[in-house]
């Protein structure tokens, strides 16, 4: 019998992280070449596994899958395996192997299964739209190509061009490989999520952002939403995590504190007030805002989604976001300080 994952969807809870992908000095060049920083990611992962996520996503939309060349992605990847291994043994580990089509999946999946990583970030194939039933087969097809190594299922609207139907989720329940979805593009809380859930149940988490975390939990609870994905730990993880650790004690007038706090955060940043625009400058703003937050040093974006055509209001827009981040992180830093003095 082929070897199964070493985590299952029951195992998945926390805060997953989705740090972008570190760049060298003139990444944003065309004829740049060995682009990616490897020592700002060894401390990046290392840095987030000792401040306390509970799993790291890289290589999705904001980690610049599209925008590596396969030697750089084989050497991100072995990087962040082996700094993630070396810093905590067996921490989940999913590096995205979103391509055009199902063999160089299966090829970047292999590649990924003989480093020892946990598992992958898996979007899907979009030059044409897929329909339900070739979903279908393309998941099964690379589960049963790649056995042992798990999956996230990325689940972007936008990237993808459209929803995962409720027929698939049927589908992905029946995978063993299959241990969350990384439900994003827009979606909250609400009727598609609830409906999705209704297939899913308890097989594997539909991780919300951490923004929508607290009013998922509420409906749902632990079992069903015990984890959530967060791009802003990428920005310093500590009120996600803070949110993270509320909701786990059940301390819910504290997990609505800080849900309003990050909330109020993200008011001026572009994601919540036109995703579809957002999705345009979604790469390079992502780095803005992580540089902005001086938590990692991820330098500029690839081409072709480099900053210069960023519009400038959105670039203000994302200081503004981190300005207030960056307060967020202090009020939260003193009410813990204040929380262990009182326990003392």
């Amino acid at each position: 019998m082929s070897k199964l994952p070493d985590v299952t969807g029951r195992d998945m809870r926390g805060v997953m992280a989705y740090p972008p992908t570190p760049a060298l000095p003139g990444a944003e060049r065309v004829d740049a070449t060995d682009t990616v920083d490897l020592a700002e990611t060894e401390r990046m992962i290392r840095t987030l596994v000792n401040d306390g996520v509970d799993a790291i996503a890289l290589n999705g939309t904001l980690g610049e899958c599209a925008t590596l060349t396969l030697d750089e992605w084989k050497a991100y990847a072995a990087c962040a395996q082996e700094t993630a291994e070396a810093t905590r043994s067996g921490f989940p580990l999913f590096i995205g192997t979103t391509t055009l089509n199902t063999r160089d999946t299966v090829s970047r999946m292999r590649y990924l299964a003989d480093l020892g990583v946990t598992g992958t970030l898996l979007g899907r194939p979009m030059w044409g739209e897929m329909t339900g039933p070739v979903m279908e087969r393309f998941y099964r097809d690379v589960a049963e190509a790649v056995p042992e190594l798990a999956i996230t299922v990325y689940d972007n609207t936008a990237a993808f061009r459209g929803i995962i139907p409720r027929s698939v989720y049927r589908t992905l329940v029946e995978l063993p490989q299959v241990v969350a979805v990384k439900y994003a593009g827009g979606a909250s809380v609400g009727f598609r999520y609830h409906n999705d859930m209704a297939h899913t149940q308890t097989s594997f988490p539909l991780m919300p952002i951490e923004t929508d975390w607290f009013p998922a939990w509420e409906m749902y609870g632990e079992e069903l939403v015990g984890m959530a994905w967060s791009s802003t730990t990428a920005c310093g993880p500590a009120p996600v995590l803070a949110l993270r650790d509320a909701l786990r004690e059940n301390r819910y007038d504290e997990a609505r504190w800080l849900t309003e706090r990050l909330r109020w955060a993200h008011e001026p940043f572009l994601v919540g007030q036109d995703f579809m625009e957002f999705a345009k400058y979604n790469v390079p703003l992502e780095k803005i805002r992580v540089n902005e937050a001086g938590y990692i040093d991820v330098g500029k974006s690839r081409p072709p989604y480099t900053e210069d055509f960023v519009p400038e209001k959105h670039v203000q827009d994302t200081k503004d976001h981190i300005a207030r981040y960056k307060q967020v992180v202090k009020e939260v830093a003193e009410r813990l300080g204040r929380t262990h003095t009182e326990k003392v």
